[in-house]
């Protein structure tokens, strides 16, 4: 009898056990289960950039922005760290940043900088299954993996740089381009290649842009071939750029009237002055990634004046009523401008798909999240249910007294008459 109570215990003590047991490891299954990168306090993304040398800007900006966005925010009761490396805007550097992000255990990588960079770390993420979310570069990507770009693409920039051209009375065969040899200049000149191919008459010169954009590897011949010049990027010598544009002028006998430009701050700069010096009556137009304050600097400081050069914006004028860009003036002060504003929105953009998530905390509810509604961030909408693409919004600026200011097509027209 004492035998059998002895035993009925010991089966309840251990039915008790396994018991606890059981609930012990949905416990520690449920732990081991959260996504990586997030942890019971904490999101963590990060990003590779430009935090060093020179488009130290660019990174610096961003980290600016993106902070100023993440300040203060939570998600189901969790802080967002994100951390940057520094990449040198180095395909290789920023593959191994990306590595030692993803080894650290990131959840997303957000507002990664550059085009050559961000194509080299993309197959890395997808490989890990970690999203691209709001890269600072204008190249499109759709893949590999899950990429949601934030801004239009420098295509687009060029394609609305180029249609205004045409809107204000210049034909489609006056306007050529300057661009960085690689992937980033070659998807402004696809945005130019865009534009022509919607006028009768300019047959010949899309054939030569589809030659040049064609062309295989890094940084192959594409000067003197069509309406193009093109640097080497890390470079910033603008003679054999120029050289080419005169080529195309010689060999047509169509003079360019409007120069699109898909290059980096000095590079833009350097170009516009030397072209300037040499007496071209050209106009110039730049896409966002050097745009703004710093691009009026640099010009101020070429003695470039009295020239028209127009801008195409990714965000809002920084004087605007908008409350997203109210909002990041009173958060941002004497940090404000072009670069920062878009990391702001990004960070607040992520901030609101995370606090969207319909349930746990993982990669897979952030993308249905992402692609179930659009946002608005305050007066810019941002829309991925259709495609991987957020932002539609396309601006104008114009260089007038040192600055650029907000312009429309029609006061673009007065100017160059």
């Amino acid at each position: 009898m004492n035998t059998h109570r002895t035993l009925k215990r010991h089966s309840k003590l251990t039915l008790a056990a396994l018991g606890l047991g059981g609930a012990l490891g949905l416990v520690s299954s449920w732990v081991w289960a959260q996504e990586t990168g997030i942890t019971d306090k904490v999101i963590r993304i990060g990003s590779t950039t430009q935090l060093e040398g020179e488009y130290k800007y660019f990174g610096q900006s961003q980290k600016q922005g993106m902070t100023a966005a993440l300040n203060g925010q939570s998600v189901q009761k969790r802080t967002i760290e994100f951390t940057q490396i520094n990449d040198f805007y180095e395909p290789a550097k920023a593959v191994e940043g990306a590595k030692q992000l993803i080894e650290k255990g990131i959840f997303a990588m957000v507002l990664s900088g550059g085009t050559g960079t961000a194509k080299a770390v993309l197959p890395v993420l997808a490989e890990h299954k970690i999203p691209a979310f709001g890269f600072y570069n204008g190249a499109g990507f759709t893949g590999p993996g899950d990429v949601l770009n934030f801004r239009v693409s420098y295509a687009k920039e060029v394609e609305t740089a180029a249609d205004t051209g045409i809107a204000i009375g210049l034909k489609p065969t006056e306007i050529c381009a300057y661009v960085q040899n690689d992937g980033y200049g070659m998807s402004g000149l696809s945005g130019l290649r865009a534009a022509l191919a919607k006028h009768s008459g300019t047959e010949a010169t899309v054939a030569k842009l589809d030659q040049i954009l064609n062309m295989p590897g890094d940084n192959p011949a594409r000067n003197n071939i069509g309406p193009v010049g093109v640097y080497k990027r890390d470079t910033s010598n603008a003679r054999e750029g120029y050289m080419s544009l005169k080529k195309w002028e010689t060999d047509t006998g169509v003079r360019c009237r409007l120069i699109v430009t898909t290059a980096l701050y000095n590079q833009a700069v350097n170009f516009i002055a030397y072209v300037i010096q040499k007496g071209e009556p050209w106009i110039f137009s730049s896409v966002s990634a050097a745009s703004g304050d710093l691009l009026a600097s640099l010009l101020k400081e070429k003695a470039v004046k009295n020239s028209v050069i127009f801008t195409t914006q990714v965000v809002p004028p920084l004087d605007s009523p908008l409350p997203v860009v109210v909002e990041a003036r009173k958060a941002l002060n004497e940090n404000l401008n072009v670069i920062s504003l878009e990391g702001y929105m990004i960070g607040k953009l992520f901030v609101a798909i995370m606090q969207a998530i319909d349930g746990p905390l993982t990669r897979e509810n952030f993308l249905k999240a992402a692609r179930r509604q659009p946002y608005d961030l305050g007066g810019v909408k941002v829309d991925f249910t259709t495609d991987n693409q957020g932002s539609d919004f396309v601006g104008l600026t114009v260089l007038k007294d040192d600055r650029f200011v907000p312009t429309t097509s029609n006061d673009l027209a007065a100017l160059i008459k």
